[in-house]
């Protein structure tokens, strides 16, 4: 099944499991750590209400506020726009859009950081399951969505943990990345 397809199929929980899996494997071009995300996904645990997302997004957008600020740094500020477009609401509709734009935006992210060539015209074509010449940091990028979405549907609020450490792996495979990126700009 095409991750366009996943996204389609996905309850409200998994939608939003998807879009914070996005920007938090993204969080290091915002200058977050590990912990940064940590209270949205603790939201997303079986019993905690709508509020606590919408308080929870509001403090770690506090946290990360000058981030993208008056970078011209497409993946920056890309990074940035996830973190805005989070719904205050955790409403299926709302985290559908989410999800969605975290993923196209997230897959270009990793595509804008690869230094292989990805043969695709854009991401949409991954997305819709084509991956013929598609560049390593895509690839893996393109494998944890899908596995957060199978993982969120199959096991409902006791995938949360996989999904972590799913974004978790992801989170510190850009950040390398991201180091490398600024030592060989200097």
């Amino acid at each position: 099944m095409s991750l366009v397809e996943l996204i389609a199929q996905a309850d409200e929980r998994g939608l939003a499991a998807s879009g914070l899996a996005c920007l938090d494997r993204c969080v290091p071009l915002l200058g977050g750590d590990d912990e940064t995300l940590r209270p949205l996904w603790a939201s997303l645990a079986d019993g905690a209400g709508a509020d606590d997302w919408t308080e929870r997004l509001e403090q770690t957008r506090v946290k990360l506020d000058g981030a993208g600020a008056g970078t011209e740094d497409e993946a920056v500020v890309l990074a940035h726009r996830m973190l805005q477009a989070a719904p205050a609401e955790r409403s299926a509709a709302e985290v559908r859009v989410w999800a969605d734009a975290c993923s196209v935006a997230s897959l270009q992210i990793h595509r804008l950081l690869d230094t292989a060539e990805d043969e695709a015209s854009s991401v949409d074509a991954r997305r819709k399951g084509r991956t013929q010449g598609m560049s390593p940091l895509v690839a893996a990028e393109l494998r944890r969505q899908i596995t957060v979405l199978e993982v969120m549907a199959g096991h409902g609020p006791a995938g949360l943990r996989r999904a972590v450490e799913v974004s978790t792996e992801g989170r510190r495979v850009l950040r390398a990345v991201v180091s490398r990126r600024s030592r060989q700009q200097g």
